[in-house]
């Protein structure tokens, strides 16, 4: 079975330098299945935070269910939500957090081979300005090389 995409932080791959990556469950609940699950959901300004030897995705927004909207009066769509990782990979991550310049950022959100949803985060270093318009020109080089082919 393929993997179906629900959202992807393409501005995560512009701003920094992706170094390692690893996928993680995530524990929602019911209503925010169903609204992930018809790709509610956006990763933009999402950061891994690890605290008491766990790891939680903050700032992720999961936009509230549209058939539940009515039950639910203090649904909070950017709350902590604790990923589901090995203790090893946390202390692992961690280690390499504390590290000058790097940072654990969700990539991607899809369905897994067995119908769960999966988050993909990244080990990542913050690229520099030119190092942005450096990727960009050389995107655009390679564009017109396909064109002229």
């Amino acid at each position: 079975m393929e993997k179906k995409t629900l959202s992807s932080n393409r501005k995560a791959y512009y701003n920094y330098e992706i170094l390692e990556k690893l996928e993680t469950g995530i524990i929602l609940s019911g209503y925010e299945v169903k609204s992930a699950r018809q790709s509610n959901i956006s990763l933009v300004d999402s950061i891994v935070r690890f605290s008491d030897g766990e790891a939680f995705a903050e700032n992720m927004f999961i936009a509230l269910y549209e058939q539940i909207s009515t039950h639910i009066a203090d649904y909070d769509a950017k709350r902590k939500r604790k990923l589901l990782m090995h203790k090893s990979e946390i202390k692992k991550m961690r280690a390499k957090v504390k590290e000058k310049g790097l940072t654990v950022i969700p990539l991607e959100v899809y369905v897994g081979n067995r119908g769960k949803i999966k988050l993909l985060i990244g080990l990542a270093k913050g690229k520099k300005t030119y190092n942005k318009k450096e990727a960009i020109k050389k995107k655009d080089i390679e564009r017109e090389m396909a064109r002229e082919y």
